[in-house]
């Protein structure tokens, strides 16, 4: 589940002002779905369906209450599920709408609501929703999400609620509340597969695609770990060879060279790699396979100098006595 928060703009997402700019832009697709005879979604909130724009458009922009000129009035969320969890939400368009907006009211806004820490509940949140069905750049086949418009304030008009700000469950000081947008993703998709009886893989979690996007070289190596954990796959597709051939292998490349440039000392014998081989599982892969890849390396690519034939040194010649 992608959701996301466009920024501001000059343009379609400008909330400085109205939101009639944004409210027609979200009538474009109805257009072109009633020319070629496909239903369409209406406008909906948290009870009602079916709304007419010029009632949305007066709601939202008389809900400004002690604001200034350069606030911002609302905001736009997008909310857009995977063809995969698609697939889980219903068979036709009107199926996976009718749950979209299910999940919307059951999950979504609630979630918001409860992430300002002010005690708010979704009947607080003054909000309108509308479905798009295609997506301009993608060739997926299911396409379907959802635009949300949110309020700058709640239903009573006097409370502020920002979901860009950067304070998080502030107690302290003229900010009481915050918003944790992290937070936000994660309960949003716990909710989505409680709602729908989902089973998310590891990759598709907010977890894993947040560390893998942001994390650090460690981070990133612990996850996989456990991504090889749950998937039972190897890392490396090296350790998918069959054992008895990889042992072959490594009797055949390494224990020639380390007899032939005298290493045999400093190098593992065939025997410790064999052992080292059979060491390596899910839960030890990467320290197993980080400790016998220098040997491999340093043997299997030896100095060329090494291989040049000591020449004996020349003797001098005596020189011829004069008289």
């Amino acid at each position: 589940m992608n959701i996301d928060f466009p920024p501001p703009s000059k343009g379609t997402y400008n909330n400085a002002g109205g939101c009639r700019q944004l409210t027609n832009y979200l009538e474009h697709e109805d257009l072109e779905r009633m020319e070629k005879g496909i239903y369409t979604e209406g406008f909906f909130n948290l009870t009602e369906e079916n709304l007419y724009k010029a009632d949305i458009i007066q709601d939202i922009d008389s809900n400004i209450g002690q604001l200034l000129k350069t606030d911002a009035k609302f905001y736009a969320i997008h909310v857009s599920p995977s063809e995969k969890e698609l697939k889980t939400m219903g068979n036709t368009e009107q199926e996976q709408a009718a749950s979209m907006k299910r999940y919307i009211r059951e999950v979504f806004i609630p979630e918001y609501a409860k992430n300002f820490n002010k005690g708010l509940s979704a009947e607080d949140i003054k909000f309108y929703g509308k479905i798009h069905f295609d997506r301009n750049r993608s060739d997926n086949e299911l396409n379907m999400h959802c635009h949300l418009i949110v309020s700058r304030k709640d239903q009573s008009n006097k409370k502020k609620l920002s979901p860009l700000t950067n304070h998080k469950n502030t107690k302290k000081g003229a900010i009481k509340g915050g918003f944790d947008r992290t937070n936000l993703f994660q309960q949003a998709e716990t909710g989505f597969d409680r709602l729908f009886g989902y089973q998310r893989d590891l990759q598709e979690t907010f977890v894993y695609c947040n560390m893998m996007k942001n994390g650090s070289l460690k981070d990133k190596l612990q996850m996989q770990e456990q991504e090889l954990k749950v998937s039972n796959k190897p890392l490396v597709p090296e350790i998918e060879l069959n054992e008895k051939q990889h042992r072959t292998n490594v009797s055949m490349d390494i224990q020639p060279n380390v007899q032939t440039y005298g290493q045999s000392n400093s190098q593992p014998t065939d025997k410790s790699i064999n052992q080292t081989i059979d060491s390596i599982s899910g839960e030890n892969v990467f320290s197993s396979l980080f400790s016998i890849l220098p040997s491999i390396v340093d043997v299997g690519n030896p100095n060329p100098e090494d291989e040049q034939p000591l020449r004996k040194p020349k003797k001098k010649k005596k020189g011829r006595s004069l008289g």
